[in-house]
C-alpha cells in the first residue's frame, strides 16, 4: 500500500505504508486510508518531526537487516528518518506559506 500526500501547494509526495505511517503517528494523526493535516495544524506537525528527528539522531544508527551483508561484505546502510521526513517537512512548509491543506489517501 501506498500513501498518496497532496497540496495545492506543493507537488505530490509519495510514501510506502511503513514510513507514511510512522511519519502519520509522529505528528499524531491516526494512520488510514484518507486524511488531512489542515494549514493551522502544519506548523505542530513540523515541530513534531523535527523533534523526532533531532530524537533519532541520538541514537546509534541501526541498519535494517543489519545481520545480512551485501554483495561486498559490508553491512547494510540504514536510511535516517531525516532522509525519509524531509520531502514532507518541505511539503509541510510550503502549504504554510501559502496557508494550504496537506491530504492523503492510499
Amino acid at each position: 500500500m501506498l500513501y498518496k500526500f497532496k497540496s495545492r501547494a506543493a507537488a505530490d509526495l509519495i510514501m510506502l505504508e511503513p514510513q507514511g505511517r510512522q511519519i502519520l503517528q509522529i505528528i499524531g494523526k491516526t494512520p488510514g486510508a484518507n486524511g488531512i493535516v489542515t494549514a493551522a495544524q502544519i506548523p505542530g506537525a513540523i515541530a513534531a518531526l523535527e523533534a523526532a528527528v533531532l530524537a533519532s539522531e541520538a541514537q546509534p544508527p541501526v541498519a535494517e537487516g543489519q545481520e545480512d551483508e551485501d554483495e561486498q561484505g559490508g553491512g547494510v546502510d540504514a536510511v535516517r528518518l531525516r532522509q525519509r521526513a524531509a520531502p514532507f517537512i518541505e511539503m509541510l512548509r510550503k502549504s504554510a506559506a501559502e496557508e494550504a491543506d496537506v491530504v492523503w489517501g492510499v
